[in-house]
Order: structure tokens, then sequence, then C-alpha cells
């Protein structure tokens, strides 16, 4: 153990005994909104006070309290029993005292997919204005080495950057350059909950240097630069880069071994809004049921950020199921993952020459055929088959499969895959035939020849089986087949809609792709590449399409850098698709079940489009505080949050008028009216016309049906009467409402929970 770790080990030992004196202290953090001290000196010395006003002196405060937020907003973090939490809550100036949970990261070709290379204004950008634009990405570190991060043709580091590269274990000044121009770590909340980063039994450096490969993945699909003749031991080959390969980058390592306190998390998003990003990307959050605003880390950074004019894009979360979406504020660009034209076939040639339709990321050949058999047919002493199928630890008789391919099954969505390999290898199997209707669509690893097949391909598999008194196979290694249909596909991890918090609010907000993603990797993550060291790797989830999302809006701030985020978020919203490429409307994998908005948000992104969107709805502080006094919120919460006395309309105006690129409304009886207001970007005087794709049961009428600009900058206002004539039994329904003048077309997803007309 290095003299480094040993000191902090020491000290976290500590931390541990003081906190420890009260068995049942835990990791709080306490938010406190807006401040008007003059300096982080300030506020530290008054979280202090505070602390000490529940703990009983100012020396044990000192030693409760983690950390101090104090750039952006004001609060701490500590270790206090629930009782000194009650206390800290009713202090004034407190917005709210919640525990802090653990966000996990969301991961389990695409640039030419999205036709990104046929914008001319990006071929510009990779020369020019894009490099002041700096993407914030809070995550598990970065691999600096890695060819993606050159700065090669790059200028000085902007002006308007304030952070710093902090040096640690194997990350020292020199690894910072004009393409990675901050980084910093944090390490202090996932201690506090999990205990100190060595008893955790991994590889780790307690530095912003990313050991896990995440970071380092989303990192340079949002701003990796151009790589020629890069694939994953040959699968995916081409030209990797990221969609602003011009772009900055500032990293802030939260996350350790997949886990992000919250605590770390915040005081990340507390360092970038100081240091200068201009946007945050953000691929982890909450395991759902996702909490209220004010109780949530990210939803409190990310509304900091947006005051300040930083675009956050988050990751919705690969929880497949609906109401499970996370990141869902209306401040917060919510992102769902799709498929790509592309996948990754590993056939299976049975011994009677039938081909079954097998997918992986298989770089094994197999030279010759080998045995079949079932786990459930190789259960060990004691197991029942049932068990042994699904091919977990000790479940395997070794002498049963030895020199045989083994045939499994899945018990639960969370089974892990690559596992089931090593097992197989550990008692002599050769190979693996993974049978995961749910999950064919995803390119797993194994440490054996593998691959995974549906439900058809599993029939003819074990009809074969059942008839052939030898049956034999042979596994070939993955190709990679391009321009597929139908595509995209929402992913069928993907976490769906409604917003549980403010179901008004359709989330997610876009969807991006986010299956079998190239990108960059950190060498010494070798669990996740089936125990290959690879620069580059291909993985999939939310994840890996919320960077994609990220650096499209990258792309819109260095054009329109005067753009608020809700600007930007509108462009990339109303000009997606709801198609794929066969014109129908975007499946849901792996069935191609028909999809809702819950699904997608608003479509597939389109960064053409997004470009030049034509009309944009656009939203300040101000429209938010009026969300949430619709929400509740109390005057003493909001004159905290802002740092000024604020009170609320008398009514409040409703939240579904908030002035949202969607229009929900999640409690409807009888007739309403939605009103908003778009601003008109572009060159010369033009008419839009309103289209209505009609929600079942519901009649929609706009008015005015045509809008009349005559120069850009100019806003209109208008209102969308819906008169239901059925109700919609306990479930929404869905249509559009789509603004054109003939060139552009700004499409605003409608979601109504019609409960009476």
């Amino acid at each position: 153990m290095r003299l480094a770790q040993v000191l902090t080990l020491l000290l976290f030992i500590r931390l541990t005994l003081v906190h420890g004196a009260s068995s049942n202290a835990k990791h709080y953090i306490v938010y406190m909104g807006e401040h008007s001290h003059p300096n982080s000196e300030s506020v530290i010395s008054a979280n202090h006070e505070m602390l000490a006003s529940v703990t009983g002196s100012l020396e044990v405060a000192k030693e409760a309290a983690l950390h101090h937020y104090g750039k952006s907003f004001r609060g701490f973090s500590a270790m206090l029993t629930p009782e000194q939490a009650k206390r800290v809550a009713e202090s004034d100036g407190v917005v709210s005292v919640f525990e802090s949970r653990t966000s996990k990261i969301h991961t389990t070709r695409t640039w030419n997919f999205l036709g990104i290379d046929s914008i001319q204004q990006y071929k510009q950008l990779q020369m020019d204005s894009s490099s002041n634009v700096i993407v914030g990405v809070i995550d598990s570190g970065i691999w600096p080495e890695s060819e993606s991060f050159s700065d090669q043709g790059f200028g000085p580091v902007p002006d308007k950057f304030k952070g710093e590269c902090v040096t640690g274990e194997q990350f020292a000044l020199s690894n910072c350059n004009r393409k990675i121009i901050g980084a910093r770590y944090y390490f202090k909340g996932f201690e506090a909950e999990y205990g100190s980063l060595e008893s955790q039994g991994g590889t780790f450096f307690r530095s912003a240097r990313d050991s896990d490969g995440h970071g380092t993945h989303t990192a340079s699909t949002i701003a990796g630069s151009v790589v020629a003749n890069v694939s994953l031991l040959g699968m995916a080959g081409g030209t990797a880069r990221g969609g602003a390969p011009s772009a900055r980058l500032a990293i802030y390592k939260a996350c350790w071994f997949g886990l992000c306190s919250d605590a770390d998390v915040l005081l990340a998003m507390d360092d970038a809004i100081s240091d200068g990003a201009d946007i945050l990307s953000l691929s982890l959050g909450p395991d759902p049921p996702q909490s209220i605003y004010f109780e949530d880390a990210i939803s409190i950074g990310s509304f900091h950020a947006f005051q300040k004019g930083i675009l956050v894009s988050c990751s919705a979360g690969n929880s497949f199921f609906p109401g499970t979406a996370s990141n869902v504020a209306p401040w917060i660009l919510t992102v769902a993952a799709s498929s790509v034209d592309r996948i990754f076939k590993s056939n299976i040639y049975l011994g009677n020459s039938r081909i079954l339709k097998g997918f992986s990321l298989n770089p094994l050949k197999m030279e010759t055929s080998y045995g079949l058999i079932a786990g459930s047919a190789a259960a060990a002493k004691g197991v029942p088959p049932s068990n042994a199928s699904f091919c977990k630890n000790n479940t395997l008789d070794a002498t049963l499969i030895k020199g045989k391919i083994v045939v499994c099954t899945i018990e639960t969505l969370t089974d892990n895959r690559r596992e089931k390999s090593i097992f197989i290898r550990q008692g002599g199997g050769v190979g693996m035939i993974l049978i995961d209707p749910l999950a064919k669509d995803i390119g797993f690893q194994f440490v054996v020849p593998g691959t995974v097949i549906g439900q058809e391909e599993a029939v003819l598999l074990q009809k074969y089986m059942e008839t052939e008194k030898n049956p034999v196979a042979k596994i070939y290694p993955t190709i990679t087949v391009l321009n597929t249909k139908p595509a995209p596909a929402v992913a069928g991890f993907s976490s769906m809609g409604p917003n549980i918090v403010t179901p008004e609010i359709i989330k997610p907000d876009i969807t991006g792709p986010g299956l079998n993603i190239l990108a960059a990797w950190s060498p010494v993550a070798i669990e996740a590449s089936a125990e290959r060291s690879v620069n580059y790797n291909i993985v999939s989830g939310t994840s890996m399409s919320c960077p994609h999302i990220s650096a499209v809006a990258a792309i819109i701030k260095s054009i329109k850098p005067s753009w608020s985020p809700a600007a930007i978020k509108s462009a990339i919203m109303t000009t997606a698709t709801a198609l794929d490429n066969t014109k129908h409307l975007i499946g849901r994998q792996p069935f191609g079940n028909e999809t809702t908005p819950f699904d997608y948000g608003s479509g597939h992104i389109n960064p053409t489009a997004a470009l030049e969107p034509g009309l944009i709805y656009d939203l300040d502080s101000t429209d938010i505080i009026n969300f949430l006094c619709s929400i509740g919120a109390s005057p003493a919460q909001l004159k905290n949050l802002t740092g000024q006395l604020t009170y609320c309309q008398n009514p409040p105006i409703p939240s579904y008028n908030l002035n949202y690129p969607s229009i929900g409304v999640s409690n409807m009886n009888g007739s309403l009216s939605v009103y908003r207001t778009v601003t008109y970007y572009g060159k010369d005087p033009t008419v839009y016309y309103a289209y209505v794709d009609h929600p079942v049961g519901v009649k929609v009428k706009v008015t005015p049906s045509k809008l009349c600009f005559t120069k850009t900058g100019e806003k209109m206002s208008f209102k969308v009467d819906f008169i239901p004539y059925m109700n919609s039994s306990g479930s929404f329904v869905f249509g559009a409402l789509t603004w054109s003048n003939g060139i552009h077309k700004v499409r605003s997803p409608i979601g109504l929970n019609v409960l009476s007309v």
C-alpha cells in the first residue's frame, strides 16, 4: 500500500471514529439555495456555526462536515443523526435536508447515422468557434493518454475557464492539455457511505484518472478528437470521433466502482458552474423512484446551472419499465437511448447445417464444432435443473460441460451475462449460447466464444438438440452489419415516463444513440471488456446516448452563443423525428412494440435540423419559479432558493403552462386551454401554420392557427384548446402540434390524461 493511501486510510478511520460516536449517523445533504456571502470561507464558517448548534460544539461540527457548497449555491453535507438532521431542517435559510443517495452510472458509427457530417457549419466548427465551448463531464474520470484526447491544433485554453487541473495518483499537470483543460475528483461522500476506496477491492486511482472506462467513453463521445482506424478487436471498425471534436473538456470525477455519492456529484456541479462550463453532461442518476426536486442532488445542481445559462444533459436511466425515468426536472434535458443502423452478428452453425442468428461482441474463433449441452442437463449434485439452466456459480457439473458449448437462460433482467461465461470456462466449457430474448440486441462480451439468441432461434435450437443424438455447433466470430432497418428503435432497457414527480412535463425529452456505441476506454478497465485490455470499447446504455445529445448542444452553443439552455433544448426537441428509416413510427426493442413520447420524448435527435429550428420555446428562471409555485413551493423555500423574497401568483400559473417544448396535462377534467409562446429565428418574414395530430378522444383547436413573423427575435403567443369527448381510462393519450412554414417543422408532442369530459 502506498504512503499516500496509508495516510488517507488513517484519516478515514479517524473520521469513522468521530462520526461513529453516534451509531445511527448518516450522510445528509443540507441545501440552502442562493447566498450573499462574500466568499467560500465565509460560507464554510456559517455552515460550521449552523452544524455546531445541533452537534454541541464547533470542533464536532467541523469533524462532521464533509463537503461545503459555496461557489454557485450554499449548502453542505455532513454525518448527522436523523434527530440532528431534523433540527437543521428547521433552521432559517434551509430549503431542504435529505440523505445523500447513490447515483449509478447508466451503462450496461453513430455520427454518420445522425448525418452530422453533412452539416457545413459543423465542418467549419472543427477549426474555429467551438474550440471555446467547454463541456463539463461528471463521471468516473478520464484516461488522458487516449488518442481521442489529443490537443493537436487547439489554441490556448479559453480565458473564461476558471477551473483547475488537480493532480493525484498517476495524474500530473501534464495530463491536462488544451483539450482536457481541467480535472477534479471527489471521494469524501463515497467513503462516508461505502468505506475507504482501498476497502472496495478493485482497481482505482485516487485522482481524475479513470479505472472504470465509463467516463473516458462518455467524454470521447462528446468531444473526442478524430482518430482513424479504430475498432474493438476488429468490430465496428472506422474513424472514431466525438460529436463536437473541437470542444474542450473539463473532467469531474465523482463516481467510483460505478457508484456516485450525491454529495460528491453536487460538489462537482458546484465547481463546474463556477469553473465556466457551457454544457454539463451527467450519464448517471438515482435508482427509481425519482425524488422530489428539492431533495435530489442533480435537480438542485442543474437548477443553479440553468440560472447561470448552462445546459445540463442527463441520462434517463436503464430501468426498462414505465415510470422509471430519472433526472426529470424541467430544467434538465433528459435523454433516452435508441439503436443505430448497425448490428453485430455472431451466428451459430449447427451440425445439421442450419444457421441460427445470434448477436454478441465475439472476437473469438472456434476452429471446429463442439458438443452442445443445456445448462439444465448439466446440473451439479443437489442443484435443481431449472437453477442450473441459469449457469450461475457452482450450479454446473464440470465433468458434464467440459469441452462443450453450454446453452444457458436468464433468471432476471439484472443477471450478469458475462459472469455466466466465466463459470462455464471455470468448468472447462468452451462456449456459451445464451437464450435472452429481451436483451439480444445488446452487444455483450464473454470470456469464451458466446452469442445471444432470441425466442424463435431458441425453439429451433431446442428442437435440434432433442432430435439429434450427438448435437454439435460452432459459434462464429462477430461480423458488423451496416445500414440495417428499421432504425432507430428505442432500446429495451431505456427508462420510460411518465414523470412521477410532475407528470405534465413529458419525460424523457429526446432519444439518441445508446446501443452498442464504440468510444475510447480505460485499458485497465478489463472487467467490462471481457478481461481484455482495450483502448476502445463498445458498451450500451442511456449513459451512451446522453453524451451524443451533449455534443449536439455544444455545437448549437458554439453557433448560437447567446442562446439560453431552454432555447438549445427547444431546438433539439422540436426538430427531432418520431420516424425510423422505414418512415414508420419508431418501435421499441426487442419486439418492435409500439411507442409513445414516454419512450422517446420528442423523438430521435436530428442534429442538422437542430441548428436551424425556425422557432424556439424559451423560458427563464422566472418561468421556473412560477412552475415551482404551481407544484406547491412555499415562499420560504423560494426565498432561500433564489436569495430574494419571492411570492407566488394567486392562483398560481398552472404547471402545464410552463413554456415547455412539449405539452402535457396529467389531470384533465373537461375542456382546458394551454398557452405557449414561440420566438422566431430566421432571416426573412415568414408565416407558420399549425397542424395537429389529434389525441384519441380529444378535439384540438389552435388559436391563432397561423403566426406571421416579420423579423428575427419576434415573439408570438398562441392558445391550444383541448375539448375531450371521451376519457382516457386512467392512461395518457398522445398527439402532436407542428408549426410549419414549408421549410421548418417545429413539432411538440402532446400527452393528455383525460379523467372526465
